[in-house]
C-alpha cells in the first residue's frame, strides 16, 4: 500500500503544482539494513516508472553532493545541513526537510533552475 500511496501522492503533487518537468531525489548508496534497501528500491521503482510514463526527467543526487553543496563539506552532520538551510532563510522541521530543501536549492543553482 505504501507504494500505491506514493504514486497517488506524486499524481497529486503534479496536479496541485500545475505540473513539473524535473524530479531530483536523494540517491542513497548505503542502507542500514536489508529492509531499508528493499523499501528504497521500491520507492525508486515507482518514481522511475511514474516519471518515465509522464516524460518527466529525474535525477538522483548523491548525499555527499548535497552536503558539499549546502555546507561546503561532503561529510557534514545533519545539524550542519539544517543550519546551512536555515542560513538561506528556511525553517526546516527536521533533517529530512532540510535535505529536501538542499536538493531543491542544488537543482535551482546547479542545474539551470527548476521548470
Amino acid at each position: 500500500m505504501r507504494f500505491l500511496r506514493f504514486r497517488s501522492w506524486l499524481d497529486e503533487m503534479h496536479r496541485l503544482t500545475g505540473g513539473f518537468e524535473v524530479v531530483a531525489y536523494e540517491q542513497v548508496r548505503r542502507h542500514v539494513g536489508v529492509d531499508a534497501s528493499h523499501v528504497y528500491g521500491g520507492w525508486l521503482a515507482i518514481l522511475s516508472v511514474w516519471c518515465e510514463s509522464k516524460g518527466i526527467a529525474y535525477q538522483g543526487v548523491p548525499i555527499g553532493t548535497i552536503k558539499r553543496f549546502i555546507t561546503g563539506k561532503g561529510n557534514a552532520s545533519k545539524d550542519a545541513v539544517i543550519a546551512a538551510v536555515q542560513s538561506r532563510g528556511f525553517a526546516p522541521a527536521d533533517d529530512n526537510e532540510a535535505d529536501a530543501l538542499a536538493i531543491l536549492l542544488w537543482a535551482i543553482e546547479t542545474q539551470g533552475g527548476v521548470r
